[in-house]
């Protein structure tokens, strides 16, 4: 299998542009949303997410060229797996799902498909994805700080945000 050092651009390429995909995806349902009245939680760590991201990938480049290491295969594998369940987490909340937290007036909390069993799959998508993808290319500096800062983001701010958000929500008519 190709070296981590080769590999990781590629990865970040891609991730790149699904993460832009994304962020376009979730500006027109977030756009459409506050049209209906959704407030916003949190608006004021938002930002800390657009710095850990672009700063992940950036380690995750330049530390796998330092390490020199090659692929792990299992590693590869655990965060080529994450995609289909942030595609998945992505439909199934539709027109809810946006990068940001935000009620809109109305809305019904998403409990079908994987929001039966877990309350926040995408945040362990990409959980997963901050570790597995560095670890694939022998970035294990950027693998533990990525996560660490990750964790914390979610545990100190963006879940706390999400429950304040959630004690909210009227029931829809």
């Amino acid at each position: 299998m190709r070296s981590g050092p080769r590999l990781a651009p590629w990865i970040a390429g891609a991730l790149v542009v699904q993460r832009l995909g994304e962020v376009r995806f979730a500006k027109g349902n977030e756009r459409a949303a506050r049209e209906r009245g959704a407030v916003e939680f949190g608006a004021r760590h938002y930002p800390l997410f657009f710095v850990l991201h672009p700063a992940w990938l950036v380690g995750l480049v330049a530390e796998s060229r330092a390490a020199g290491r090659r692929v792990s295969p299992g590693w590869l594998a655990a965060a080529i797996l994450m995609q289909p369940l942030r595609v998945s987490t992505m439909r199934l909340l539709g027109p809810q799902w946006t990068t940001r937290v935000l009620i809109t007036p109305g809305a019904r909390r998403v409990d079908r498909g994987l929001y039966r069993w877990f309350k926040h799959p995408a945040y362990a998508a990409v959980t997963v994805e901050l570790l597995a993808t560095p670890l694939a290319v022998g970035a294990r500096r950027t693998a533990l700080g990525g996560s660490v800062a990750n964790l914390a983001l979610l545990g100190l701010l963006r879940l706390p945000a999400e429950r304040r958000a959630e004690a909210t929500r009227t029931p829809a008519p």
